[in-house]
């Protein structure tokens, strides 16, 4: 599918059913969200370490990241909200840059480089973001989520949930690992590619990709209103 429509499906179609977890959050079974919560992110994370196109990556991603949006909808539901927001700020941030530069594999996001350097710095911040390293964006729902699950005397969900979050941080690592220190096989001798004009708007890229790797500092005004 088009990347437009992958980004309407990871972001806009997560709205409705993490609205009604919101609202039906005092009468939720917190066993169930648990089990779910760990298949979610175990899925999410074994899911995506074997891939090659960016769209399945991040779509093994989204399953990741809905079993943190659905453990803590019984403990504090403002925190679901405030995990649904950062995400899809950043995977709007993630989908917009990979639609402007025609971006699906890994292997083009590796010949990125020799387009528009900045362009794949933000890439690479977005999916370091998503993947949950501080200090960015990502970082925070998953620090204050595993601060509420040891709270309220969940020690052993928050080491799990804790681990389970390395695996998404490591096929990120490994994209950007792939991308910028080794170079794919190509029958082109020229390293550098002719860059044409961009015909697309980029004005929402810089904004979204400073909302989503430096708004960590914000965090305690984030929990005075959580």
């Amino acid at each position: 599918i088009p990347l437009s429509s992958g980004m309407i499906l990871l972001t806009w179609q997560k709205i409705a059913p993490t609205a009604l977890l919101y609202q039906i959050s005092p009468s939720l079974n917190m066993e169930i969200l648990i089990l779910l919560a760990i298949l979610s992110t175990m899925l999410g994370g074994w899911g995506g370490l074997n891939q090659t196109q960016m769209r399945k990556v991040l779509a093994y991603s989204s399953i990741a990241h809905m079993g943190w949006t659905v453990i803590i909808a019984l403990i504090n539901p403002n925190l679901t909200t405030l995990s649904l927001m950062i995400y899809i700020m950043t995977t709007l941030t993630l989908f917009m840059t990979l639609n402007l530069s025609s971006t699906t594999k890994i292997k083009s996001i590796s010949n990125l480089w020799n387009k528009s350097t900045p362009m794949t710095m933000i890439v690479f911040l977005t999916m370091l973001s998503l993947g949950g390293l501080p200090p960015l964006t990502g970082f925070m729902p998953k620090w204050l989520i595993l601060q509420e699950l040891i709270i309220n005397n969940n020690p052993t969900m928050a080491i799990i949930m804790a681990l389970s979050a390395l695996l998404n941080l490591f096929f990120y690592m490994r994209i950007i690992y792939v991308s910028s220190l080794t170079m794919f096989p190509t029958s082109n001798n020229l390293k550098h590619h002719w860059f044409f004009s961009q015909t697309k708007t980029t004005n929402m890229i810089p904004t979204l990709a400073t909302i989503s790797s430096m708004l960590l500092p914000l965090t305690p005004i984030l929990i005075i209103m959580t």
